[in-house]
């Protein structure tokens, strides 16, 4: 059975409202605010202070996940039609409705979403660095409000959509998709015309890497709406300089992204912030896309029958982001979990990629990738210019967000792919969720 959650709107909802940050109509009731339930199931009261789907108990939620936004189903390269329970391919993220983004144009240059309670600024116009972005959120005064903030990774990353397609091109006027609402956020490709590439549009957090990638680099985790993923990014150009980021600020729910774990004492693990149980282990071994699918399936712990692979968005909110191999020893997750230690591809001890149930489509091979989460470094292969040798390094952090095809060789990889030599393992491991 697949269950559906009724989000029960918070009191920092319920403030928004009063506050006239938000209402029925908009931003004090003007004509030109837009609202949308981007699914049928999904109605916005204002008046209860509520958002219900259409069946399921009422929860209380201060993280709640938004949905990916997946509805197209995948086998291991191809769309297929929706697979029944028992046949391949079944517990992919299409097959799951969980909340969906409720966006008000608010009419002033700011969006709400009324499912996670956070507003936004829609239009983050030209690029600035970090420490631009990290200071200027101090004197932002967009709207009359004066308590914007940069937003944490797990902020930003709500407003993902894997609905969007990795361009594989290298000139403006492709055929690409981008992995964020553009009918309610202003969004950019990178300026091909200024030297950059088509995917260059990363959007700064204001969540830091407690290591340092790249061989000694500080690094801040953003989010890139041109290809959809999460990457630890140097905040200096290796070309010289400071990188320049996209920015939006955020306000409201300053709870969201904090979890609340409880350890059941069964093998699972609730987080009542976020309204959803997890396998307290995980599979210890490797798999490929689809064999992570029916094992979540067939699993059996703490004696529930209705577990999932989970979505992008769901797996990376258990990211402890305090925490890295090379800092804490440790996967980035909470210690009330337990995680499998692996040997890496440099013979060294390291945690491991985890399959999520989103397919990451690209514009060239279509379905042939899913997303995993770095719980341990981030490797990828950087290959000397001078010397055509190949180095090991932590390129994009514990807790980055990228893909791996979803069957294959690995050893077809042996040096790994795209501009950082993003290391390849097919077989990630699993840990699976259900509805608490």
């Amino acid at each position: 059975m697949m269950k559906q959650r009724t989000l029960k709107t918070s009191s920092w909802i319920v403030a928004l409202l009063l506050l006239g940050g938000v209402s029925a109509c908009g931003n004090d009731g003007a004509d030109d605010s837009t609202t949308t339930a981007t699914d049928a199931s999904e109605t916005v009261t204002a008046e209860a202070g509520s958002s219900t789907t259409a069946v399921g108990a009422t929860v209380d939620l201060s993280y709640p996940i938004v949905d990916t936004g997946q509805v197209l189903f995948y086998d291991d390269s191809d769309k297929i039609e929706a697979p029944g329970i028992g046949e391949a391919f079944f517990g992919q993220d299409a097959g799951y409705d969980g909340l969906q983004p409720s966006y008000t144009d608010n009419g002033d240059g700011t969006l709400t979403d009324l499912t996670t309670g956070l507003m936004w600024q829609q239009d983050p116009g030209d690029k600035t660095t970090y420490a631009e972005a990290a200071a200027g959120a101090d004197s932002f005064g967009l709207a009359g409000y004066d308590d914007w903030r940069l937003p944490s990774i797990k902020e930003l990353y709500s407003l993902i959509q894997f609905s969007g397609v990795d361009p594989n091109c290298m000139e403006a006027g492709c055929d690409t998709i981008p992995f964020i609402d553009t009918d309610f956020f202003v969004f950019q490709y990178g300026d091909i015309d200024a030297g950059e590439r088509v995917i260059d549009s990363q959007w700064a957090t204001s969540t830091l890497y407690v290591g340092t990638t790249m061989g000694g680099n500080d690094t801040m985790f953003g989010v890139n709406f041109a290809d959809g993923r999460i990457k630890g990014y140097p905040i200096t150009d290796p070309q010289g300089g400071e990188k320049a980021f996209f920015v939006i600020y955020v306000r409201g729910n300053p709870d969201y992204g904090v979890n609340d774990f409880v350890d059941n004492g069964d093998g699972t693990v609730s987080d009542v912030a976020t309204g959803l149980m997890w396998q307290q282990g995980d599979s210890i071994d490797g798999m490929d896309w689809s064999e992570a699918l029916d094992y979540c399936t067939a699993l059996d712990t703490g004696g529930y029958d209705e577990w999932r692979l989970p979505n992008a968005k769901e797996l990376q909110s258990i990211v402890d982001y305090t925490r890295s191999t090379a800092i804490t020893d440790s996967a980035a997750i909470d210690p009330i979990f337990s995680a499998s230690a692996i040997t890496d591809e440099g013979g060294g001890t390291n945690y491991g990629f985890y399959w999520t149930g989103t397919t990451h489509a690209r514009d060239v091979v279509g379905g042939r990738d899913a997303v995993y989460v770095a719980f341990g470094e981030a490797l990828g292969w950087m290959k000397d210019p001078r010397t055509g040798e190949y180095t090991l390094l932590d390129v994009h952090g514990a807790g980055a967000q990228r893909s791996d095809p979803k069957t294959g060789n690995a050893a077809d990889f042996a040096y790994g792919r795209g501009p950082q030599g993003d290391v390849v393992r097919i077989d990630n491991l699993v840990r699976c969720v259900a509805d608490a």
